[in-house]
């Protein structure tokens, strides 16, 4: 029963990164986009996120299943609940990647002097490296690089406020950019949401090795 068990653990597991690797493709073509990057197809990624949900629930039915059929307490219960926090969060990714598109495909459009144009590159970095850097906690069972990682949202944040304080200057001074620099503030508030959700993972790894709860915390010493 326990040897079957780990096996299912195993393949559950392996199932989560194949869709972390799906959705962190679908942010990084989303992103391509909105740099556009002549190869980059912001629709593709829209309609790959049809895929990445299907999987999404595929994978909770398998844990619940795994509740139902094995009835796991302790360090096993937190681990099939933290997959089922990590694989929901990953599915929020894609969906962040299908936002970005969706505002990639209106930029694409839009004649925008070079100088008026938005730099995501600063804050993406960041909140890439976060999300990277949360799944490589969880895989290396690494509560204290995740709580590291939790710190580093202020940063991406700073740069999302600094992101809607330029569009509000682009809006007020250049009206005829209205439509660019309202697509940039959606842009900017997904790459954020995306330092969000690499922030919950980093929660949920902490509470797999540590049982503790951390969420709603501020600030976590590292």
């Amino acid at each position: 029963m326990r040897d079957r068990f780990n096996y299912e653990i195993e393949a559950l597991k392996q199932r989560l990164l194949d869709l972390a690797t799906a959705s962190d493709r679908a942010l990084v073509r989303a992103i391509h986009a909105v740099d556009g990057a002549a190869d980059a197809d912001p629709r593709k990624v829209i309609v790959d996120d049809a895929a990445i949900d299907a999987e999404e629930v595929s994978i909770e039915e398998e844990c619940l299943k795994l509740m139902a059929l094995y009835q796991p307490v302790a360090g096993d219960l937190r681990l099939i609940v933290t997959i089922l926090k990590v694989n929901s969060e990953l599915e929020r990714v894609a969906d962040m990647a299908a936002n970005i598109a969706a505002r990639a495909i209106d930029m694409a459009e839009a004649a925008v002097p070079p100088e008026d144009r938005f730099d995501f590159a600063p804050m993406v970095e960041r909140a890439h490296k976060m999300l990277r850097g949360a799944l490589d906690a969880f895989v290396c069972h690494r509560s204290d690089l995740a709580r590291k990682i939790i710190l580093e949202d202020d940063a991406v944040d700073a740069l999302n406020a600094a992101h809607y304080a330029n569009a509000r200057e682009k809006l007020l001074a250049k009206p005829a950019l209205a439509a660019y620099a309202l697509d940039c503030v959606t842009v900017s508030h997904s790459i954020e949401r995306i330092a969000d959700i690499a922030t919950n993972i980093c929660e949920d790894v902490v509470y797999l090795e540590e049982g503790r709860i951390v969420r709603h915390q501020k600030r976590i010493e590292a």
